[in-house]
Formats: structure tokens, C-alpha cells, sequence
């Protein structure tokens, strides 16, 4: 029996000083990812009919090839952002919530890497 009102509660738990950051950080992906979005789309579209050495050729402009690593980046990092906040919501078993954000933030970065090491190997012919 806790003798404590909700409000008590509440004030004792203190604040983790990391929502704010969290906030921001998903909103400037968003914002980032409209511009990206749109020149990703163009993009594809413009190179539908394309052969592979006319695609090749294209992402190795250095503006292309660069818009499309800040894609990926912004992808990953946006996706991460996101799914966290679900886990947050709906795991309420901490070690399960815990090690599916462990394991979230490890495949983001691990398919992030290898989506930006196969842009990057177009790009400089590797």
C-alpha cells in the first residue's frame, strides 16, 4: 500500500533529460527526409528505363552519390527514432523492452553500414 499521491509519485520518479533530444532529433530527420524523399523519387524515375551502366554512371556524380549516403543515413537514424518510441509504448517487461532496443539501434547501424558500403562501392567502382 503506497500512501503517496499520484502526483507524489510522479515527482519522485525525476525526469530522464533525454525526451527533448529524442523530439528534435525525430523531427529534423523528418524534415530532412522530405527533400531526400522527393530528389529519391526523381531519381528512380528518371532511371526506370536506364540500363546498369547508365544507373552506374549516374550515382557516380559526386551529388548524387553524396544525397544518396545522407539518405541512408537519415533512413536508418529516422526508422531507429521511431521504433524506439513503439517499443517505449507497448513492451512493458523492461528486459524484453530493453534488449529490443539493443537490438533495434544494432540491426539500424549494421544495415545502415551495409546499405552505405554498397553506395559507396557503386560509386568508386570497387
Amino acid at each position: 500500500m503506497n500512501l503517496r499521491s499520484s502526483l507524489g509519485i510522479v515527482r519522485g520518479l525525476g525526469s530522464a533529460k533525454n525526451g527533448t533530444h529524442h523530439w528534435w532529433m525525430q523531427r529534423l530527420t523528418a524534415v530532412a527526409l522530405v527533400p531526400l524523399a522527393i530528389w529519391l523519387v526523381f531519381a528512380i524515375v528518371c532511371l526506370s528505363g536506364a540500363d546498369y551502366a547508365t544507373a552506374v554512371q549516374w550515382f557516380r556524380s559526386p551529388v548524387n552519390a553524396a544525397l544518396m549516403v545522407a539518405a541512408l543515413f537519415a533512413i536508418f537514424y529516422h526508422a531507429q527514432l521511431g521504433v524506439q518510441v513503439v517499443f517505449e509504448d507497448y513492451i512493458h517487461t523492461e528486459w524484453v523492452k530493453v534488449t529490443a532496443q539493443i537490438a533495434l539501434k544494432f540491426a539500424c547501424i549494421l544495415l545502415g553500414l551495409v546499405a552505405a558500403i554498397a553506395a559507396l562501392k557503386v560509386t568508386f567502382g570497387a
